[in-house]
């Protein structure tokens, strides 16, 4: 007889055993208990920051056996899945639209489990737990779940709750014997515009890949410089702070990739990726000097390159940049799920959605079309799961 299931909403990881919640969250470095207690113990994702967790998680004989990163949020910044149109309509009607309930890895857009748990029950337990928060608290206007993928999409799609796709691009591994092979697929033009980027970097720096333990406390303040920078140059504040990295090289080094690049023997430039479950993700960059076409060798062709070379199986470059089709990158439907409590706004929204993915679809299908390759093969792996479903 299997024992009770207990549902405990709790505010921090600090007591939560990391291999039991490594075990649910699977392969996804970002999803890992060390990737988001460093979020919370660094002041990245907290109360003062408008990231306030109260995660359901699931226990049996005092085991954790589901769990689910929810927040109530009082902004929708570090999202990547917009609604602030809905806030604002919100605020024109004299209603409030914060603070809502975000179920995400805070500022991470990539696709993957969101309801962390083995049994289909198990998932529906935490969806319904996190619902009924949504429903008990007055002040709190909506439910949202981004990115999710993998079995979770059943799960959302049983539960009426409104799905909004968006599109990311992602190169997916074709058993290439290195990047020229990579290439080869391209037609003429295309394999000679990327040669051109990667000797126009290549004359004036130096490339080097650290990975893990080889990245040193110099290596880690200099591409925190790098990535303020990036934010600095958009007229941003950023999000994570030097010792949240700091502490990823510590707690996570093997999911750790620093591609540097130097200038002479002087470090310019720099982008961090994190790697697990046979997969790189693209999620930093920035650079202290200009060099002509660094931006595509740090952040597209590099990591590409650096997948071939340790057979993973593919490599998603971040949210949005229509830019990424002509390197290479395949376009990747990305979904998201949301409630919205008060009915008159539920039923707008879900006009506006409906009108929103049939030109999603289009557009995805326009860029598929696009794709920079020689000749039409097998559709790549992507979340698709629920193209079929509303």
């Amino acid at each position: 007889m299997q024992a009770a299931t207990e549902l405990r909403i709790i505010d921090s990881l600090e007591g939560i055993v990391p291999a039991q919640w490594d075990a649910l969250a699977g392969e996804q470095p970002s999803l890992r208990h060390s990737f988001l207690h460093a979020l919370h113990e660094t002041g990245a994702a907290t109360p003062d920051t408008g990231w306030t967790p109260c995660y359901p998680t699931l226990w049996r004989d005092d085991r954790l056996v589901g769990a689910m990163p929810l927040y109530l949020k009082a902004h929708s910044y570090g999202e990547y899945v917009f609604d602030w149109a809905w806030a604002d309509a919100h605020r024109r009607h004299g209603l409030h639209y914060y603070p809502k309930l975000l179920c995400a890895v805070p500022f991470t857009p990539v696709p993957g489990p969101r309801l962390l748990a083995h049994e289909a029950d198990d998932r529906a337990h935490l969806l319904h737990a996190a619902r009924a928060l949504m429903q008990a608290e007055p002040a709190v206007s909506s439910l949202h779940v981004l990115f999710p993928a993998g079995q979770d999409i059943a799960t959302l799609a049983d539960e009426g709750g409104m799905r909004r796709d968006g599109v990311q691009f992602h190169w997916h591994n074709q058993g290439y014997a290195d990047f020229d092979d990579f290439l080869s697929r391209m037609p003429h033009d295309k394999r000679k515009k990327i040669r051109q980027d990667r000797a126009r970097a290549s004359r004036e720096v130096e490339i080097v890949a650290l990975a893990g333990g080889d990245i040193g406390e110099a290596d880690w303040r200099f591409f925190h410089r790098c990535y303020v920078e990036t934010y600095r140059a958009h007229g941003a504040s950023p999000y994570l702070d030097l010792a949240f990295f700091q502490a990823l090289g510590r707690s996570m080094p093997e999911a750790c990739v620093l591609f540097l690049a130097r200038r002479a023997g002087r470090a310019v430039a720099a982008s961090f990726c994190l790697a697990g479950g046979g997969a790189l993700y693209g999620r930093y960059w920035g650079a202290v000097e200009f060099v002509p076409a660094l931006h595509f060798e740090l952040c597209y062709y590099r990591p590409i390159a650096y997948c071939i070379e340790q057979g993973m199986m593919r490599f998603e470059g971040g949210a949005q940049g229509e830019h990424k089709l002509s390197r290479g990158l395949d376009p990747v439907e990305t979904h998201s799920w949301h409630w919205l409590k008060h009915p008159d706004f539920a039923d707008a929204v879900a006009s506006f959605l409906l009108r929103e993915r049939a030109g999603m679809l289009e557009y995805v299908d326009e860029l598929r079309e696009r794709r920079p390759f020689k000749a039409k093969g097998d559709e790549p792996v992507g979340f698709d799961e629920v193209k079929n479903i509303g």
